[in-house]
């Protein structure tokens, strides 16, 4: 490689982006130079250029066997544009919020050479310009006060390997301070920037001249497999294997690691416990705000169970013979009566059972009894579709839990406490074994004293996608109340969903069948390939014969992975070729987004109310204003393109993001390759989420591994432990 003085050299101004990476910041451009009468090709990293913008680079000329001849860029320096043309250029890029070519051209047309200068001293007189009102003005303001300094951002970022794509998300939550505060502590950024990792973090720390062993790194590296472990569903790691997994990260002695635990435990950071683990006792290690989490519900639980009796009290039996009146066509059995009465007559109750064991009517007919004693009462499950399809169900109102406790947006927290409780004497909880063990805290947090509780889920499903499998130790514990439910009722003629979901979850092996008329039907396939293109066959053309199902919006593809030919990565760019075929794309964070693409949320945002796992649309993409508009159950909510690895394509998804939503139809590949995740309750899952039609597309051999599978990895949690009063704090 030539030293950098020997480069050569380059001048001229962005005249059009052909391409760049938004991970990467590799950019393929064409750029006005004053000696050539042509446009030349630049390629290389220069992240974040816009057209207009001078460029000064440094690098060496090549000829591309299929492109011709480039200017291969190893360095280089912006600068603004320098006249009238560049500066319409510039603006016009989309750089600034509200501004498009033709508020370009008006504002270069108005103010010239001196345009650049006017915005940056007088942005006042951008009112002079036909059409442009003050509410215009002051978010180009705002946003070009933002670009300068997430340029100076850009450069630092630059230089230290973070993808260009985060400079705006690093300068939102750190603001002008951006640059020093990195400096100060890189390992923040895995604490505080979401898509940034420790090893990015630990990446530029190194760049920074930080030692291998310096505190703030391991300390950083702590908290990071805390909470990558919880990513896996952990509340709490048993320490003895946590010290260990940390060393492999961080490469450091583990005597410096226990050293870096106790100054954590002394600054309240984590906390560490003892619980029973394979009879007998051994130390298990927390982040504090799980812990607090798992022993404020302990706490909460045995508040509302032992607090004042808000309803009157309902005699049992007879409210059963005015319910069996009021539904003549129902036979109760004996569970279902007993699921009832104990629900009329226990201040916390719980039930659980799988599909078809009558859930939804034991549901209703509480609902229609105890609405006779008062009219609040309250229904809410964790996801909006679980919501909507309750209040289908009751025909009352239903939420989400996110809702019921207000998510306050300026101050980040839930409006509903124990300060401002929930005004209910009732509150029935559906999808209960989807809520993780920090929601569940919330949740509890805002019942009150005399609430009646009753909690509704499949114990046997996927637990929570966040830490924690709070439904089942709260049914382990034994401290409250449960009803399980194990006769099926819901069997419809030839129906063979509900049948074959609760064999598997028995561990039998599933009635199999490829019948044209049947609900749940079987392709015995050996090659991915093969699978791949048949379930584009079924949802384009066999699937439109039979049913009214929308080929994007009725029917869903559940995998078990994310990688590989049958993965949901790949699932999804497939599917989005062949079903909705588009010229006019989005390109951000490697992923391709298109107008009617089906996306799914993969992090809570409780700013725009947008929670994980939930599935909308895309309604528009708006480049000039940066902005793309997603619908999610008919409510609209904006995206910048700063924001969108918050967003990933719906077309396939994991089983794990689907449960607690359901769809007409559901497709699901099951291979060997899959043999990682082959396990009997993502299996069992999967197929509860289709409401009319289930298909399967792999081997016998497949299904078989997955119904032996007993469960999924084990969770470590202590909140049994707690309910039941039995812990020693360290």
């Amino acid at each position: 490689m030539k030293a950098r003085s020997a480069m050569d050299q380059l001048s001229g101004v962005i005249e059009t982006i052909l391409f760049t990476s938004e991970e990467t910041g590799y950019t393929v451009a064409r750029m006005r130079v004053s000696a050539s009468k042509d446009p030349v090709t630049i390629v290389g990293p220069m992240p974040h250029v816009h057209p207009g913008e001078g460029v000064h680079c440094e690098g060496e000329w090549r000829t591309h066997s299929k492109h011709g001849r480039q200017f291969l860029v190893k360095h280089c320096e912006l600068t603004m544009p320098g006249d009238v043309y560049a500066i319409q250029k510039y603006l016009g890029s989309g750089l600034v919020r509200g501004v498009g070519p033709v508020y370009a051209k008006r504002i270069v047309d108005t103010f010239g050479a001196d345009t650049l200068k006017v915005i940056d001293e007088t942005p006042e007189r951008l009112r002079e310009v036909v059409g442009i009102g003050r509410k215009r003005v002051q978010l180009m303001i705002s946003c070009w006060e933002e670009q300068k300094s997430i340029r100076h951002l850009m450069i630092f970022l630059q230089g230290h390997s973070i993808s260009p794509t985060f400079a705006c998300r690093i300068y939102r939550t750190y603001g002008e301070d951006s640059v020093q505060t990195m400096k100060d502590n890189p390992y923040l950024l895995a604490k505080d920037i979401f898509g940034i990792g420790f090893k990015t973090a630990d990446r530029v720390a190194k760049s920074l001249l930080f030692v291998q062993d310096d505190p703030r790194r391991v300390r950083a590296g702590i908290t990071h497999v805390l909470w990558e472990v919880s990513g896996e569903g952990h509340v709490c790691y048993r320490l003895q294997d946590f010290i260990p997994k940390a060393q492999a990260i961080l490469e450091v002695e583990a005597s410096l690691i226990e050293k870096e635990v106790d100054f954590l435990k002394e600054a309240g950071e984590v906390i560490c416990s003892k619980l029973p683990c394979e009879q007998k006792e051994e130390i298990f290690i927390w982040t504090t705000p799980l812990y607090l989490a798992e022993e404020g519900i302990a706490r909460e639980i045995a508040r509302i169970k032992h607090g004042p009796r808000g309803i009157r009290e309902i005699r049992e039996e007879q409210a059963m013979t005015w319910a069996e009146k009021k539904f003549p066509h129902l036979r109760f059995s004996q569970e279902q009566r007993v699921a009832i009465i104990q629900s009329l007559r226990e201040k916390f109750q719980i039930i659980t059972g799988g599909p078809g064991t009558g859930k939804s009517t034991i549901t209703l007919v509480t609902l229609l009894i105890l609405s006779q004693v008062t009219d609040e009462i309250m229904l809410a499950a964790p996801t909006g579709r679980a919501a909507k399809r309750m209040q289908e169900i009751t025909k009352k109102k239903a939420s989400t839990i996110h809702a019921l406790l207000e998510f306050d947006v300026r101050t980040k927290r839930f409006k509903r406490h124990r300060t401002n409780p929930l005004s209910a004497q009732v509150l029935i909880i559906d999808e209960t074994s989807m809520i993780d063990t920090q929601l569940m805290y919330h949740l509890l947090k805002a019942i009150s004293d005399h609430t009646h509780v009753i909690l509704i889920g499949d114990v046997d499903q996927l637990p929570s996608v966040g830490p924690g499998q709070v439904f089942k130790d709260l049914i382990d514990s034994s401290i409250l109340p449960v009803v399980v439910l194990k006769q099926i009722f819901r069997q419809g003629k030839g129906s063979r969903i509900v049948i074959n979901a609760h064999r598997i979850n028995a561990g039998h092996f599933p009635f199999l069948t490829n019948e044209k008329k049947g609900d749940f039907v079987f392709f015995e396939i050996s090659s991915p390939e093969e699978i791949l293109d048949r379930i584009v066959e079924i949802i384009k053309e066999r699937i439109p014969k039979r049913f009214p199902f929308h080929p994007r919006y009725d029917i869903q593809v559940l995998s078990p992975m994310k990688r590989g030919i049958l993965g949901t990565d790949h699932l999804n760019e497939v599917l989005q070729r062949a079903l909705n075929p588009q010229s006019y794309q989005l390109t951000r964070m490697n992923r391709t987004f298109q107008v009617e693409d089906k996306v799914i949320q993969i992090r809570n945002n409780y700013d725009k109310q947008v929670f994980n796992g939930e599935i909308g649309a895309i309604a528009s993409i708006d480049f000039s204003s940066q902005q793309m508009i997603v619908t999610f159950d008919e409510r609209s909510v904006e995206y910048g393109f700063s924001d969108l690895d918050e967003l990933c394509l719906a077309y396939a998804v994991s089983i794990h993001k689907y449960q607690g939503s359901e769809s007409p139809c559901v497709i699901m590949p099951i291979h060997t390759s899959h043999f990682k995740l082959l396990f009997r309750n993502l299996f069992y899952t999967g197929i509860t989420r289709g409401k009319r039609l289930v298909v399967l597309l792999g081997t016998k051999q497949a299904i078989a591994i997955a119904v032996r599978t007993d469960s999924a990895t084990h969770r470590s949690t202590g909140l049994r432990t707690m309910l039941r009063g039995e812990r020693s704090l360290l």
